[in-house]
């Protein structure tokens, strides 16, 4: 059995297809999504969302977003969504300093909800690229 996936960001379509599973960063913890799950939609966190199919895994990066679970379908919606393989290091690296930056520095003005939404952003982009790189941040 099958499930169809789309994963979408706010400018494209990374993932259109049938899958086996999915699993995706929920707020709650990993959701582990097979085909006929129940119907289910749930706030996700930045992180990691792997779409398993007999060829292999697809693994997206995503910022948050939502998931939208039916029994045959899974969509998963994103303001930022990257594969994987094109997560930039240098550019997580200086996101990660500039949020540290702004959270030690208690009078620049920044939201501090905000810095630690960016601060999260950037550490979810470094362990998936450790974790493709096989080593521990």
């Amino acid at each position: 059995m099958l499930i169809q996936v789309d994963v979408v960001s706010a400018t494209e379509s990374l993932y259109s297809g049938e899958a086996e599973c999915v699993f995706a960063p929920a707020s709650t913890g990993e959701l582990g999504i097979y085909p006929k799950h129940m119907a289910l939609l749930s706030v996700l966190k930045p992180g990691e969302v792997r779409v398993q199919t007999a060829q292999g895994t697809e693994s997206i990066y995503v910022s948050g977003g939502i998931v939208e679970v039916q029994p045959d379908t899974v969509t998963i919606f994103s303001d930022t969504a990257i594969r994987a393989n094109d997560l930039d290091e240098s550019k997580a690296l200086e996101a990660k300093q500039r949020a540290e930056e702004a959270m030690t520095d208690s009078n620049n003005g920044h939201d501090i909800v905000s810095t630690q939404a960016a601060l999260a952003e950037a550490m979810a982009q470094l362990q998936m690229i450790s974790k493709m790189r096989g080593k521990k941040l």
